[in-house]
């Protein structure tokens, strides 16, 4: 059996119990489950569907001045990305001033605006002038960073997860159809704490474009619908305090805002 057919979530394939492989709530009428594990969703505007999550993939430095400020070197290095749990999702509203919970253990926590890219369709070694194909939507979100946590984890040579893999750490907005906004090649792209301008760039500044994105990543992972991917940070991230207001912004989707709380 495929990795596909398994993903179908089939009876047969609940029965079999593949080692290293999991139906992430597929199939679920056919098997007999301790609990009950929510399923990660993103409301989708216009509609009454709702999107689900599989994977929360995320590209670090990708836009020149940001991989400066962080220490790389920004000319084309090979692209590396990190992953979020789905259940680090904050759904936002437009319109709404969410709270949003400072987090434990860190005394350094920044901010990142992203553009995020959702997947209808999986592949794997997926071709540069097809990936756009594999697009179902997108939307805006905030890929929060206990920075202190990151960087002294990267000091020992440690994996980092902890400085980004957290509770609330992948706040996002609603989900916009290909069909209603098209693809996003270019726009500004911005950020403000208590209305001062922080992060101000261009999606067209992305080192690495979202349909190379998905071309590099379909060539280390199967990607399947559902997977998301935060497509990367302009320069200026920065600290946040309680009580700061965070508002975020990318030309054609509603601003979204939280409150550090």
């Amino acid at each position: 059996m495929d990795r596909r057919h398994f993903f179908q979530g089939t009876a047969a394939a609940a029965a079999t119990g593949l080692a290293g492989c999991a139906t992430s709530g597929m199939g679920a009428g056919a098997a007999r489950t301790p609990f009950a594990v929510p399923q990660a969703m993103i409301p989708v505007v216009g509609s009454d569907e709702m999107y689900p999550v599989r994977r929360i993939y995320c590209i670090g430095r990708n836009y020149r001045a940001h991989a400066i400020e962080m220490g790389s070197n920004p000319d084309r290095e090979p692209p590396f990305f990190f992953q979020k749990p789905t259940d680090a999702i904050q759904n936002v509203r437009p319109g709404t001033v969410a709270d949003h919970p400072y987090p434990t253990l860190t005394k350094n926590y920044h901010y990142e605006v992203e553009l995020v890219a959702a997947l209808g369709k999986g592949g794997k070694n997926i071709p540069v002038a097809q990936a756009l194909d594999h697009v179902w939507g997108y939307t805006l979100g905030l890929d929060m960073t206990r920075r202190d946590l990151q960087r002294a984890m990267g000091e020992e040579k440690k994996p980092w997860e902890i400085g980004k893999s957290f509770d609330h750490s992948a706040v996002i907005g609603p989900m916009h159809k290909v069909a209603q906004v098209g693809h996003f090649n270019s726009g500004a792209i911005w950020l403000k704490v208590n209305g001062q301008t922080k992060q101000n760039a261009d999606l067209k500044q992305m080192i690495w474009s979202v349909a190379e994105q998905i071309a590099k990543l379909s060539e280390a992972n199967e990607l399947f619908p559902g997977d998301i991917i935060y497509s990367g940070t302009p320069e200026n991230v920065g600290p946040m305090v309680r009580g700061d207001v965070i508002e975020i912004h990318i030309d054609k989707l509603p601003n979204l805002s939280v409150r550090i709380v």
